[in-house]
């Protein structure tokens, strides 16, 4: 088939162009929300409370005074650890649900 000449390829690129800069910038939003969405992290029946964004960055801890024992501060630790690590599980299945739709751009980036 001979070439015709015309705009078709290009009108197809230009299109292309416009259909990942639209991706993108929506990408960006859903970062942006991310930044404000809150996760909480518990552990010990909501003894410890942690609460984080969904980019894993800690906003503040609760402690029930019932765990702080002076003599058990191991105690205190692992919970503590238990809710961010709840906290972290919940905020990567947020993050993986929300930008799923951008994997392939990301490996573009």
């Amino acid at each position: 088939m001979a070439y015709k000449g015309g705009m078709g390829g290009m009108g197809n690129m230009q299109n292309l162009m416009k259909q990942a800069q639209k991706m993108q910038e929506e990408m960006q939003a859903v970062e942006k929300a991310l930044d404000d969405w809150e996760i909480v992290g518990t552990s010990g029946g909501e003894a410890v409370v942690v609460y984080m964004n969904a980019k894993k960055i800690i906003d503040g801890i609760e402690l029930d005074e019932s765990v702080v024992d002076p003599d058990d501060v191991e105690m205190l630790e692992d919970l503590i650890m238990a809710a961010i690590n709840d906290g972290y599980k919940k905020a990567d299945e947020v993050y993986k649900e929300k930008m799923a739709p951008y994997a392939a751009l990301k490996g573009m980036a």
